[in-house]
């Protein structure tokens, strides 16, 4: 649910598993839908405790989507644009080698615990004729607001494509079966490349089923890029519109961050279209405190299978 040319299935259930190792589950209560999403060390920010924003916006494309799915079928929906906000850094939970440290806890930040999981509601605001209009909100595990996101969808233009019959694609977010086992960066191959430049790799980690990248994964390349050009800081803000799918690949992310604000393009090196463009509000990273790893984080062992059931 990503980009022009996905499918609601392809989109929520990518041939990969790159969203899956979010341990992301959803289910559906009423009119909104309720997610989850473990706050594990490798979606931190490198160098502090602070939860990346790229992994709340691909919680909040993939339960947003699952909406668009359900309102616009069977039609397939395409997504518009995209953005999230921090009310405050998320810190993610540490290993206990890694959350003990001198003066107190490594694992918080300001004076918030440490985050063990995300839940998110998302719902629908408005079914207009043209445009499906959602919002999300996050919170911790005792129900303090973490942030906010809208997500903005259309059906696709071409009337021949359909969400095949009789699938559900709420099903594939019942349960799950692990969690992030390396840094998330690393996982998904995605390179600082210059500065204010970052790519990520066309492979079968990140591309859908319709052979085109996941627009969920593609906040990373654009939050890595305006890390590169603004060090010493991670995103508290992240607006995202989607122009095209990127088909071939890589997509090259390259920002520029003038005071607290980076505007970034994401173009498909395979084609040279401009898929994304892009806006974020940076907070400096001494305002979190650092974890003892090196940058590039620590890997967490999988966890026993979860389910909603």
């Amino acid at each position: 649910m990503t980009a022009p040319g996905l499918t609601g299935a392809e989109a929520t259930a990518p041939r990969s598993s790159a969203l899956a190792d979010l341990g992301i589950l959803i289910e559906e209560q009423g009119s909104v839908l309720k997610a989850t999403m473990p706050a594990v060390a490798n979606l931190a920010v490198p160098g502090t405790t602070a939860m990346r924003i790229c992994a709340l916006c691909a919680l909040a494309d993939t339960q947003l989507g699952l909406l668009a799915v359900r309102e616009l079928g069977p039609r397939v929906p395409v997504t518009l644009a995209l953005d999230v906000h921090l009310f405050q850094p998320v810190p993610v939970s540490l290993p206990p080698a890694r959350a003990e440290g001198p003066a107190g806890a490594a694992g918080s930040v300001g004076a918030a615990g440490p985050v063990s999981m995300v839940h998110a509601t998302g719902r629908v605001v408005k079914a207009g004729r043209a445009v499906l209009v959602t919002a999300i909100e996050f919170a911790d595990d005792t129900g303090r607001p973490l942030g906010v996101g809208t997500a903005l969808f259309m059906v696709a233009p071409d009337p021949m494509l359909l969400m095949p019959p009789g699938m559900r694609p709420l099903d594939l977010f019942a349960t799950t079966s692990g969690e992030l086992a390396q840094p998330y960066a690393q996982r998904l191959g995605c390179r600082r490349v210059g500065a204010g430049v970052a790519s990520l790799p066309f492979t079968d980690d990140v591309v859908n089923a319709s052979g085109t990248l996941n627009g969920g994964i593609l906040p990373l390349a654009v939050e890595e890029a305006v890390l590169s050009a603004a060090p010493g800081s991670y995103l508290t803000s992240l607006s995202l519109q989607y122009l095209r799918p990127v088909r071939r690949g890589p997509a090259v992310a390259r920002a520029e961050v003038r005071g607290d604000v980076g505007t970034v393009e994401v173009h498909d090196a395979g084609t040279d279209a401009l898929a994304v463009v892009a806006t974020a509000r940076t907070s400096p990273a001494h305002t979190v405190t650092r974890t003892s790893a090196d940058a590039a984080g620590a890997s967490a062992p999988a966890p026993e299978q979860r389910s909603r059931g």
